[in-house]
């Protein structure tokens, strides 16, 4: 079984080596130096296998994987290593490696695991589905928050999932935009197809469209193969264009014509290729401005936004501040080999206080660095990264009683973070008694959810 292989190594010796072996085997074998080279070489060609060394000056073996599954979701991976670990292996497999090898390996081990791998390639792609899907599924979890405004999002992302129309996904950078769309993706009859991301502002210009739509061998001058494209690979399923902003216009008309007509043409081809698609898009740009400004097509724009989901900023959710906290805490211990079980009511403050122009992705970042730096089990204020913490918000105007009601709220909050959401413990801090805590949480529209008591 005959295939095209990518074997990426900065072991000069190893990376020849291996490439005669697995061209003995009858495979079309490209060889890359580092990383970055091998991306340059995948943006242009699909290979049916990377092989790669994890451990490379610049771009790692496991970056290099996450860029795989991204430009080529089917092209299967092989992770090879001389310093292993329990956790590079764990996260190796995660990130969606199809085999991980130690060093120093058998050739012949290799190449019988190559083998195995492409005889076996529909299984092992259809279990990688069913592990995204599986994934997919439990991703609305986190589009965490009790707010007003998460609530509404969460029941707008479980009726838009099964509808099968296009959904606009807007936001701020760091609102949590593909979070929503893989959830969308996992409400919908295609949660067990293909979720392929596609960053467009990511892709050079240049190759944007052969990426997307595919390119036939000879189509320009490194098109030494035919590629089928992201589109195609994602048949059935779900294609996912982040940053739709910063799609080039001639590339608007193509995206236009698929969605008009089911069908794409790569380039170079004469003949079109019938995809099954649905198409989820996001932006942090305001798209009306773009439209008028003529650097985004407004039929191509109506046709996105059959559904639209707006991801609010961190800022008009503070109340949701305490949960995501205690959310990256569990999150962060385990990978951190931590036992961090909460932060402090001045550090909460400092936190509810924040602008958060980067949101959610920035609040989480904030909470890995403190708990890297702190030695306690309770993150203090001087465990925080410096940064330009403002404290509380400025005063608006508001009457006094308002004030007072979100003072309140806030301080229940902070103890209950402090606690970790202990409800006793809670109110023995407070000084009242359970019953009128359970009063003050139901007033207060703060939710016990995090508690086990």
């Amino acid at each position: 079984m005959n295939a095209s292989i990518l074997v990426v190594d900065d072991e000069r010796a190893i990376q020849d080596s291996l490439a005669w072996c697995l061209r003995t085997d009858g495979h079309e074998v490209q060889t890359a130096e580092d990383g970055e080279e091998a991306i340059a070489i995948m943006a242009a060609h699909d290979f049916d296998v990377v092989i790669s060394d994890i451990i490379m000056p610049g771009v790692s073996g496991l970056d290099l994987l996450r860029k795989a599954r991204t430009l080529h979701p089917r092209t299967l991976v092989v992770l090879i290593t001389a310093y292993a670990t329990v956790e590079t292996a764990v996260e190796a497999f995660r990130e969606g490696a199809s085999d991980y090898v130690l060093k120093p390996f058998k050739f012949d081990d290799l190449r019988f695991r190559v083998q195995r791998l492409l005889e076996h390639r529909t299984a092992f792609q259809e279990s990688a589905l069913f592990r995204g899907a599986v994934e997919c599924a439990a991703l609305d979890e986190k589009l965490l928050g009790e707010s007003a405004a998460m609530q509404a999002v969460r029941v707008q992302v479980a009726r838009a999932g099964p509808a099968l129309s296009n959904v606009l996904i807007t936001g701020e950078s760091g609102t949590g935009k593909e979070l929503a769309a893989h959830a969308i993706h996992a409400a919908s009859s295609r949660g067990g197809r293909p979720f392929v991301p596609i960053n467009c502002g990511a892709i050079p210009e240049s190759l944007l469209e052969s990426q997307l739509f595919g390119h036939v061998r000879g189509a320009f001058t490194s098109a030494v193969q035919t590629s089928p494209g992201l589109f195609a690979a994602a048949d059935h399923g779900t294609v996912f264009l982040d940053e739709i902003g910063e799609m080039p216009v001639h590339v608007q008309v193509k995206l236009l014509r698929v969605i008009e007509e089911k069908q794409v043409w790569a380039v170079g081809s004469v003949k079109p290729l019938r995809v099954d698609i649905r198409i989820i898009a996001s932006t942090n740009r305001d798209l009306d401005k773009e439209v008028e400004a003529g650097r985004f097509r407004d039929d191509l724009y109506y046709r996105l936004k059959v559904v639209q989901i707006v991801l609010p900023p961190l800022r008009e959710r503070r109340e949701d501040i305490p949960l995501l906290v205690d959310h990256f805490i569990r999150q962060f211990n385990p990978k951190l080999s931590r036992r961090v079980i909460g932060v402090d009511p001045e550090a909460l403050r400092v936190l509810m206080g924040n602008p958060w122009k980067g949101n959610v992705r920035e609040l989480e970042h904030v909470i890995e660095s403190a708990m890297i730096l702190s030695d306690g089990e309770v993150l203090a204020v001087g465990d925080l990264p410096p940064r330009s913490f403002v404290g509380a918000p400025a005063p608006q105007s508001d009457s006094l009683r308002n004030v007072s009601r979100r003072s309140e709220r806030q301080h229940i909050m902070a103890i209950l973070a402090q606690t970790q959401f202990d409800k006793r413990e809670a109110a023995r801090i407070l000084g009242i008694s359970l019953a009128s805590l359970y009063r003050k949480l139901a007033e207060h529209r703060i939710s016990g959810s995090s508690s086990q008591n």
